[in-house]
């Protein structure tokens, strides 16, 4: 996609880098930059030469939340005409892994934006929060469940009341990120997990992943059903022979992704 305005995308082999560009702003989501988002993200997601995709801000802010200003006048009948949140379920359902590569602010929107991604890195700088109640409002893309889901009842009750941010050490140990980094290796070190997830079977990595979301809205006995029928899938995909034949024969598979 040639005609980006608020985002830049690089590659370096199967992984895609989306950085969010409107830096004066501290990267805050307007519609134009999540409109600009979903339908990268779709398009990234039919790519058969993207495996992984990371999402980053810059050193200052991942996204400090939404543009307060596209919403200071709106009424609710008009919030609930534009249901501008309907729009991030397409990034639920993306079906490549998405790692967020996170410095600075991550708050409100820029939190929940982050909390749809699968795995999350991020530098000694990070500040994550869901501020909103300082505004008036409350979160509205997802973070009363995810958050509490994270970090569990009480925590949550407590960022999402008081609006209060976390320290990035306070995250890692609530369990809401995966590793905190010094910040000039941040991104690097997202790449660095993309690259050595895009080098595992695409289709066992879609399907893993499609298993572990699936634990979140359904059953203990539902979920293992679901994961059992993707397990025994696996076995009509040539990935799984290549697989198993090279660990027979000691040498590295090589992944077609079929």
């Amino acid at each position: 996609m040639s005609d980006l305005k608020n985002l830049l995308l690089h590659r370096n082999g199967f992984v895609a880098t989306i950085q969010l560009n409107r830096p004066q702003v501290l990267n805050a989501l307007n519609m134009e930059l999540m409109d600009e988002l979903i339908a990268l993200f779709d398009s990234l997601d039919k790519d058969a030469s993207v495996r992984c995709i990371v999402l980053t801000g810059n050193e200052k802010a991942f996204a400090a939340g939404a543009d307060i200003k596209e919403m200071a006048n709106a009424t609710a009948v008009e919030m609930l005409a534009r249901d501008q949140f309907s729009k991030w379920d397409r990034i639920r359902k993306v079906k490549k892994p998405i790692i967020a590569a996170v410095s600075g602010f991550a708050l409100g929107g820029g939190c929940e934006l982050m909390m749809h991604c699968d795995i999350v890195i991020a530098s000694d700088t990070a500040k994550i929060g869901q501020p909103e109640i300082n505004i008036g409002v409350m979160p509205g893309a997802g973070g009363t469940q995810r958050m509490t889901r994270a970090v569990g009842k009480v925590l949550a009750m407590e960022l999402v009341l008081t609006g209060r941010f976390l320290t990035a050490e306070e995250a890692l140990q609530a369990g809401l990120i995966n590793k905190v980094v010094p910040v000039e290796f941040y991104l690097e070190e997202a790449q660095k997990l993309a690259k050595e997830i895009s080098n595992r079977p695409p289709v066992a990595v879609r399907l893993a992943k499609e298993a572990v979301l699936k634990s979140f809205d359904t059953t203990m006995e539902i979920g293992l059903e679901f994961e059992r029928k993707n397990f025994y899938l696996l076995f009509s995909s040539e990935d799984m022979r290549e697989g198993m034949a090279a660990f027979i024969e000691k040498r590295k598979p090589e992944w077609k992704g079929k």
